[in-house]
């Protein structure tokens, strides 16, 4: 399931996710599943046709990440793979950053980094100048909204309905759900 929340040039997406990692670091094997949110920029190219024609949207370039993760083996509520990418090189992440106050109260902390825009660009190694003024306002007035629906997410996650393992046996790798 996909949800997505689009403002003026950022847009949240967030979806459910299972995850194996083929070359997992040490302490990180084994299958993983909860929610994956990630801040992008937000393009509308020109409509073709009429004025009646539909909207064409781009979510596009990656920003910022969130990964709202457990251990598939592990216990629930555990968040032992929670953790965020406060970057990317074009649409590849750097390397996940574990925050202890991040693992304590995963939604707490994303309706924060939601709550503050120009922060989490400047983190992430962008120009707040690069998005409309209006988009942090805007984020920060909708970021229940979003946090709410990814605890949804996460709820259905947890109840085996959303973020299902692969149909294939043992598997080296994987990777299911739209981000």
């Amino acid at each position: 399931m996909l949800y997505a929340f689009g403002f003026s040039r950022i847009a949240v997406v967030a979806s459910d996710l299972y995850f194996v990692d083929p070359s997992p670091r040490p302490g990180q094997e084994g299958a993983e599943h909860g929610v994956r949110l990630e801040v992008r920029m937000l393009e509308r190219p020109p409509i073709e046709g009429s004025i009646y024609a539909a909207q064409p949207i781009a979510i596009d370039r990656p920003l910022w990440r969130f990964d709202l993760l457990e251990t598939v083996a592990g216990p629930v509520g555990s968040h032992d793979r929670t953790h965020h990418h406060p970057n990317f090189r074009a649409w590849e992440p750097g390397r996940r950053q574990f925050v202890e106050e991040l693992s304590a109260d995963p939604l707490r902390w994303l309706t924060a980094k939601l709550s503050d825009l120009d922060a989490l660009l400047v983190e992430a190694g962008h120009d707040p100048a690069d998005v409309d003024p209006a988009d942090a306002a805007d984020l920060r007035d909708a970021a229940p909204e979003i946090v709410d629906a990814v605890g949804r997410l996460l709820a259905r996650v947890r109840a085996g309905e959303l973020a299902p393992a692969p149909a294939a046996g043992e598997l080296a790798g994987a990777r299911v759900g739209w981000l």
